[in-house]
């Protein structure tokens, strides 16, 4: 008997609804959404890939229409679907109601191409009676809301694909740009410019212990009626921001300890005044990451997935929402559970409402809130006590007391406030306050227990007093504050920013989050969000050349407009035209397009140098300081002076006096010469620290030299490689590896094995591969690949006149010339032209091609040579006082202690990121310090390895560091030491490090490289 299919978006929910619907319906996941623009040019489908704009997904000269593709991941599972739809009399689309799940609706809608009655099925909530009712009452698709989707992902498409290629050209690959996410690291940047502005100020307060009877505390507040300045009376200068105040310096506030301790003050007035505090409103998803973040310690993607869980599993209502406003059903479950577990005294006469929305709001959901008619207490939930129930215990238990204080009285009390006064000796009069509150009716404070929703001040009561009455202050205390600049954003109080500013929508502020971290713009520092200074490059970039897409009102305003299309107030296509070929804004100035920013002529006039060039400050000479974004590290840099800068730096910290201490640090202290090699001993600063080495590793090309600068280019990947090997066949003894890889790039109709053939043939006659081509009928060689060979050749004698000519010119030339160009441009290959850009720009700065190709070999030589052996200092020790037997010491690690007389197995000792351990077939032990690795005995390794581990396993050899996630696997990138020396590893691909990389100095970046290297 057919059933009734009904499609949800992800697995865990329709296990769920299928439990509440019975054996009538069938319901399964879409998986998320299931069509999308294209993300690749193999994802192109045949008809359109002669299209200019099949690979942007839009085509901008036809009304923005967009070419939607079944992603890879999907097309199983829609395969699926159409089998189930087939044996279906009827088709429930049951996603979520937010402009998303009615674009997924739709997507669906269109793929599945259904001949049954179609129901579009919405729901809150997963409780049998809400997916009941939904089932009983359907609505029809809501296309203006699938309208508001399109726009924002076609808008989205476009300035993504036109402006993070921008950021690879002139700041470095990897990066991207979004329209929130600009946003965001460009409100990072600005506080931290604020905090590097900012000038402190010192000042003191004064606190004093008075007795009268009983005891209390009271600061010192006006000195002859003049308020005494605290942190907030001073401006970002360090100066007083009003004149009415006076400041009590640090010789000040002593003094007055010794004056006012003893001395009688006079009570000048006892105020009370009633005390009132209001519940705060049901969660929205922005204020549930706010406060799960200030009281658990979550970042905004744990909570998200955990209310997710708890969301599939019908413990809450939908968590994605900017609502406040509670169901006539919620508020009745509420005021229920308030009467029967605290009283009818905690429960106002009517419900609470909360119907205030955040600007832009538009999801059309409840507040989030405890799922049902009949709220379950959080114990009774019966989670487990792993960490994943534990994430879930913890966010329903803040949901749920939120919601039910939501729904109390107030908390009501008296808030008494007491000035004091005194003129000892008949000097100058000094005035104390104090205050205290007494909480009389807890109100919804009874749901938190004793600690109180809000950061309250703890409750305190005054002792009666009176005015005219005597106290003592029996004793004082002078504190030194200095002020601080503006604290940096935590996710929590970003979130709050964006949503304050209208930018961004509650569904999208956590992947926002997660991107400006791993796209390595923003850092923590504990819960603090640090920029690095790859995000003060690119918010630079967006201020002075894209300044509308990362201008706060404006970006606020296309949420409007977004909302405005979602009503049918505003026409999707003429909106994206104005932001893609230029417009008009709200006061009829004109406004440039993207098409026009992104343009090779507005390109030209952006300055990379500049770009990424963030000034410090002039030292006594006259010498410019500044701060550079560099390939593998940031830097300092002084004329042709440049120091990388230490690790975990902030950028407030990056001052002149840091900069010009680096730059003036000796790059490396020569100790002496190890009597066993007859090599040097150099000791030098490092990103991670300083180390000892045994010689010099191999000096490459200063980061602002022509070599450096093309050290800096992406050269393992394989558009750069296929360049280099043209401008290799370009000089007059090409590489043999250089002539294969030319004559393959682009295809020619020669096959792999002609090439080995040809190979074998000049290895057995002992000539150049570039030789045997002119050979090619005494190799053997069939007729296509003479053919394919004799074309190859007389490109070859074409572009080797060129290379003595304008570098940047010749290699554009060669490049078309070889036909490679063009077959680049038939794919999606945005960014493998955006670094071969990079390439013609950089060989602007060599004279000819030869002398490029000069200096790549120049730089292979040195990558090649012997790789120096380093090692850390120990915690103890400095770059001022280490000596040569130190650093021999330190060289001679991991040292061999002995072997294990029982088994003769070796035991050694080294350092590791976790500290000093030893270690025996792979069996470790941690040693107590650093000097242990010097000192430790046989016996002494012995004994602590007859000590049993404390979870009784073998430990694998620790990682000296962890670098971060490859972009290719995903996986975190691990630094070891291995048998052969270091190397980094994905877990799935190894790669050593060459000669000239250090395991001090190794970056996230350099360690990518070397794991694309070694991929085939």
């Amino acid at each position: 008997m057919p059933k009734s299919l009904v499609i949800v978006e992800s697995p865990a929910k329709a296990k769920t609804i299928e439990r509440y619907l019975g054996s009538d319906y069938v319901v399964e996941a879409s998986v998320g959404h299931i069509r999308d623009l294209p993300a690749k040019a193999t994802e192109v489908p045949a008809v359109y890939k002669g299209e200019s704009w099949a690979n942007l997904g839009i085509d901008v000269d036809n009304d923005f229409k967009a070419l939607y593709v079944v992603t890879e991941r999907a097309k199983k599972q829609v395969a699926k679907l159409k089998k189930l739809l087939k044996n279906s009399d009827g088709l429930y689309l049951a996603t979520d109601e937010d402009r998303e799940g009615e674009a997924i609706a739709w997507h669906l809608l269109e793929v599945l191409n259904p001949q049954v009655p179609v129901y579009r099925m919405v729901f809150h909530e997963i409780t049998e009676k809400a997916i009941r009712d939904a089932v009983a009452s359907p609505r029809e698709l809501d296309h203006r809301l699938v309208d508001a989707q399109e726009a924002r992902r076609k808008f989205d498409r476009l300035y993504g694909y036109k402006v993070s290629p921008v950021m690879w050209q002139k700041v470095k690959p990897g990066l991207s740009a979004g329209r929130v996410q600009s946003v965001a690291n460009r409100l990072i940047v600005e506080r931290e410019r604020q905090r590097i502005e900012f000038q402190t100020a010192a000042y003191s307060s004064l606190e004093a212990e008075m007795s009268s009877g009983a005891t209390f505390t009271a600061a010192l507040t006006a000195i002859n009626d003049v308020r005494v300045a605290t942190g907030r009376d001073f401006d970002s200068q360090g100066e007083l921001s009003q004149a009415d105040r006076t400041i009590v310096n640090i010789d000040q506030g002593k003094e007055l300890v010794s004056t006012l301790t003893g001395a009688e003050f006079t009570v000048q007035s006892v105020d009370s005044k009633p005390y009132r505090r209001r519940p705060a409103a049901p969660f929205m998803t922005s204020t549930l990451q706010q406060e799960a973040s200030g009281r658990l310690g979550f970042s905004a993607s744990r909570t998200m997935g955990a209310a997710q869980k708890l969301y599939e599993e019908g413990h809450i209502t939908y968590m994605r929402t900017d609502s406040t406003t509670l169901s006539a059903d919620a508020l009745s479950a509420a005021r229920t559970l308030i009467r029967d577990h605290y009283g009818n005294e905690h429960l106002p006469a009517d419900a609470r409402v909360y119907n205030k929305k955040v600007k832009n709001a538009q999801e059309a959901h409840e507040a989030i809130r405890p799922a049902g008619d009949a709220w379950r207490n959080p114990a009774d939930l019966g989670f487990k006590g792993d960490k994943a129930d534990s994430d879930q215990a913890r966010l329903y238990q803040l949901i749920w007391s939120r919601t039910i204080a939501s729904q109390m009285n107030d908390a009501e009390g008296q808030t008494v406030t007491i000035r004091l006064a005194a003129s000892p000796s008949g000097s100058a009069t000094y005035e104390f306050g104090t205050s205290g509150t007494v909480i009389t009716s807890p109100g919804f404070r009874a749901v938190y227990g004793q600690q109180s929703e809000e950061s309250d001040d703890e409750e305190r009561a005054l002792p009666n007093l009176s005015e005219g009455d005597v106290v003592v202050a029996s004793s004082l205390e002078s504190k030194d504050h200095q002020t601080k600049p503006p604290a940096r954003y935590t996710e929590a109080t970003l979130v709050r920013r964006l949503e304050e500013l209208g930018v961004g929508r509650p569904s999208t502020y956590a992947s926002i989050l997660g991107t400006i971290q791993s796209r390595g713009y923003v850092w923590k520092k504990g819960q603090a969000l640090v920029p690095a200074l790859t995000a003060f490059a690119t918010v630079g970039l967006m201020e002075n050349h894209f300044p509308h897409l990362v201008d706060y009102a404006l970006t606020a305003s296309m949420e409007d407009d977004l909302d405005q299309i979602s009503v049918g107030e505003i026409e999707p296509n003429p909106w994206l035209s104005d932001f893609y070929f230029g417009g008009v804004n709200a006061n009829g100035e004109p406004l440039q397009g993207l098409r026009n920013l992104v343009s090779d002529e507005h390109l030209a006039d952006i300055d990379p140098v500049e770009i990424n060039t963030i000034p410090i400050g002039v030292d006594n000479d006259g010498q410019v300081v500044v701060a550079k974004v560099g390939k593998n590290f940031p830097y300092v840099q002084r004329g042709e002076e440049y120091r990388s800068l230490p690790a975990g730096i902030t950028p407030d910290e990056i001052t002149l006096d840091l900069a010009i201490e680096l730059l003036e640090t000796p790059e490396e202290q020569v100790l002496g010469v190890d009597p066993a090699t007859g090599i040097e001993v150099i000791a030098r600063p490092g990103t991670f620290g300083p180390y000892v080495s045994l010689g010099r590793p191999p000096k490459m090309p200063a980061a602002s030299s022509p070599g450096g600068q093309l050290l800096a280019l992406p050269l393992h990947k394989k558009e750069l490689k296929v360049a280099l090997a043209y401008m290799r066949c370009m000089t007059d003894e090409p590489d043999n590896d250089s002539v294969r890889l030319a004559i393959k790039n682009p295809k020619r109709g020669i096959g792999d094995a002609a090439i080995k053939r040809l190979i074998e043939f000049s290895e057995t006659h002992e000539i150049s591969l570039l030789e045997a081509f002119e050979r090619t009928e005494e190799a053997g060689s069939s007729a296509a690949a003479q053919k394919a060979i004799r074309s190859f050749l007389k490109l070859r004698k074409s572009i080797v006149d060129l290379r003595e000519s304008d570098a940047p010119a010749a290699l554009q030339s060669c490049l078309e010339q070889s036909g490679y160009i063009k077959d680049l441009n038939r794919g999606d290959n945005e960014d493998r032209l955006t670094n071969i850009n990079s390439l013609v720009e950089t060989s602007r700065l060599f004279e000819s091609i030869v002398e490029v190709v000069a200096e790549l070999d120049r730089i292979a030589e040195l990558k090649n040579q012997p790789k120096p052996k380093t090692a850390s200092l120990f915690q103890t020790m400095t770059l001022e006082r280490i000596t040569l037997e130190e650093a021999l010491e330190l060289l001679s690690l991991p040292r061999l202690v002995g072997t294990d007389p029982a088994d003769e197995v070796a035991i050694t000792v080294q350092n590791g990121p976790y500290g000093p351990y030893l270690l025996k077939d792979g069996e470790s032990r941690n040693l107590q310090n650093e000097e242990q690795l010097l000192t430790i005995t046989l016996e002494e390794c012995l004994q602590l390895l007859s000590v049993p581990k404390k979870f009784g396993r073998r430990a694998a050899k620790p990682p000296l560091k962890e670098l971060g996630k490859d972009p290719n696997s995903d996986q975190p990138i691990l630094l070891k030491d291995g048998k052969f020396g270091p190397y980094v590893t994905d877990g799935t691909t190894n790669a050593s490090l060459k000669s000239w990389d250090s395991v001090e100095a190794l970056t996230e970046q350099r360690a990518i490289e070397l794991l694309a290297e070694k991929r085939p």
